[in-house]
């Protein structure tokens, strides 16, 4: 299993759909338009093939006081923050402080995704990881956390999630 969390907005839901398209292929073919979402409430499970099904759960950004209760059974998670939006980026720091100290977490494995980077306002990587302290972050938490940057609109990097979620998920069960 894997989680995909976020701020409300962020982009969660198209990410899925994006990668789902991707995975149904053979990668390379044009996305073409984004397909409509709607915002998520509740959860959503989409089984994406990456060389093996993976099955993604994706919790609305307003379920946030209750994701601790999906911790369970995570091989690996997708955290998503929007990299346009820099009055969200404390609150998303705070949200993966949360569950980068959860024990039931300290085995994933993580990607941050650093989503909507097509959009002229967009904060840089390193821009993100400077206001946020992320090397510390990173140096401090248990689990292997890698980061991208992406933009779920147009299909910029997803590529490297979908490349990601395949190691990640290669012996799990």
């Amino acid at each position: 299993m894997c989680l995909l969390l976020g701020a409300a907005g962020v982009g969660k839901t198209l990410l899925v759909k994006r990668l789902q398209k991707l995975s149904s292929g053979d990668g390379k073919g044009d996305l073409g338009e984004p397909p409509p979402t709607r915002p998520t409430v509740g959860t959503n499970l989409t089984d994406i093939v990456a060389h093996r099904k993976i099955t993604i759960r994706e919790l609305g950004g307003c379920m946030s006081p209750i994701w601790s209760s999906y911790y369970g059974n995570c091989h690996s998670l997708l955290f998503m923050m929007d990299a346009s939006n820099p009055t969200q980026l404390s609150a998303s720091c705070m949200q993966l402080l949360g569950l980068l100290s959860a024990e039931e977490l300290a085995k994933a494995s993580v990607l941050i995704l650093f989503n909507k980077i097509d959009l002229p306002s967009y904060m840089t990587v390193e821009e993100i990881k400077s206001l946020m302290r992320l090397p510390d972050i990173i140096a401090c938490a248990k689990q292997n956390i890698t980061t991208v940057e992406i933009s779920a609109r147009n299909g910029t990097g997803l590529a490297t999630v979908l490349l990601w979620l395949r190691n990640q998920h290669r012996h799990s069960s």
